[in-house]
């Protein structure tokens, strides 16, 4: 098969390396791909958010079968496009992709499936919406309604941050995203993430994971698009993982299927567990990052046999076949993300670094640049780990992390302390 995958950042780079591992792939071009996707797979400058141009690059490379990494052009409707012109995609349309497009949907979703999730109302307007804060109280959560890049969510701990973020939303810091905001009564508990895949009809579990959004060690400073993750997430018990799926997940698939979108693709449900039962936090209609790079390292090869029979409905004659293991993703990241960095610094080491089916180097910000890898972005790599058990993946993880030359990075030294109790 020849296949495209769409997106160029760390959750691409572990999609590509697992659909390498299986033959049923002849040939893999990403785009636009990054300087450690090079390395394995053909590289293609393409706008990924033009529908019009991706179907004729897929027509004129004979592509058979299209994967899309990220949520906005799913969010443009690139998988609707494709699907129009005969070419196998996985990813919901746009339509079934608002359950991450609009933060205002979802929750409407949720109400009407008698899905568990936060109280919340919806503002247009910072003097109604900072009403209400007063009103409420903190701690609080403000979200931009639409697409934000992972960044359009204020947890606030006090009244003067919540109306601070209403400041920041409505000033147009997200751009049209925070045209409209939802305001959610803040829970707490413990938060994982579930992922599954749909095809219409059936729900089937891939795996569960654990992240960690906030920059600093003990889950401390700003909220970044995650800074780590483990699979599975131990909170993720069988009593939970039935309950998400009997409570929340299957009634909204069967609420999209009411409303004429059944939804086809991944199906990232972030929950809040508490006393045993979740709470549905957000959907995001695609694989997490960095969660999906320590899922990858598990499912291997069969990943792209499972988004196949997701994209042509055959879901239900598959089962995922999970290894007795443990995966973990540590992030190195730019000095000063998630605010301002500087781009273009040099990264050396990488060449020592181990590549097998146990350890990878993921590449997430990077571009080559006469022969050398810099870094282009704020998340730059993903020091990605199988073990037998989470401690033995940790310190895979962290001896490649601590083997990277790049003084004008860092990373947490605690990812997973909650698993292993060591915060």
């Amino acid at each position: 098969m020849n296949i495209l995958v769409l997106g160029g950042g760390g959750r691409e780079h572990a999609l590509a390396w697992a659909i390498l591992q299986n033959p049923k792939c002849d040939r893999l071009i990403l785009a636009p791909g990054n300087a450690g996707i090079a390395q394995i797979a053909e590289c293609a400058s393409l706008d990924i958010l033009d529908g019009t141009a991706v179907v004729e690059f897929a027509e004129a490379e004979a592509i058979d079968f299209v994967v899309v990494g990220p949520e906005a052009p799913l969010a443009a409707g690139i998988a609707d496009r494709l699907a129009e012109a005969g070419i196998p995609v996985f990813g919901p349309s746009a339509e079934a992709a608002r359950l991450e497009a609009s933060k205002r949907f979802t929750k409407e979703i949720c109400d009407a499936a008698g899905a568990p999730t936060a109280a919340w109302e919806r503002f247009d307007a910072p003097d109604t919406a900072k009403a209400y804060i007063r009103q409420q109280g903190a701690p609080i959560v403000v979200k931009a309604d639409g697409l934000a890049a992972g960044k359009g969510v204020i947890v606030a701990m006090t009244e003067d941050e919540a109306l601070a973020a209403i400041d920041e939303m409505f000033s147009g810091a997200f751009g049209a995203a925070g045209a409209e905001v939802v305001i959610e009564e803040f829970m707490e508990g413990e938060e994982a993430s579930f992922f599954v895949l749909c095809d219409g009809e059936t729900v089937l579990p891939v795996g569960t994971a654990q992240d960690h959004k906030r920059v600093g060690e003990g889950d401390t400073g700003p909220n970044t698009g995650g800074m780590g993750a483990y699979s599975p997430a131990p909170v993720m018990t069988p009593e939970v993982t039935e309950a998400a799926l009997e409570q929340i997940i299957k009634p909204t698939m069967a609420e999209m299927a009411r409303r004429g979108s059944p939804y086809k693709g991944v199906l990232y449900a972030g929950f809040m567990i508490k006393d045993g039962q979740p709470r549905l936090v957000e959907y995001n209609v695609r694989f997490g990052d960095p969660e999906c790079q320590a899922l990858m390292m598990r499912l291997g090869a069969q990943a792209l046999d499972l988004m196949l029979a997701s994209a042509e409905g055959r879901l239900a004659e598959r089962k995922v076949n999970w290894a007795e293991d443990f995966a973990m993703t540590v992030v190195l990241a730019a000095d000063g993300y998630p605010g301002t960095y500087e781009k273009g610094s040099v990264i050396g080491g990488l060449d020592n670094l181990p590549e097998t089916s146990w350890e990878m180097m993921f590449h997430a910000g990077t571009t080559e640049v006469d022969g050398q890898i810099t870094a282009s972005g704020g998340r730059v790599l993903n020091a990605t780990a199988r073990g037998h058990s989470l401690q033995e993946a940790r310190d895979r993880a962290y001896a490649m992390a601590e083997a990277v030359d790049w003084p004008q990075g860092f990373f947490r030294r605690d990812i997973g302390w909650r698993a292993l109790g060591d915060g």
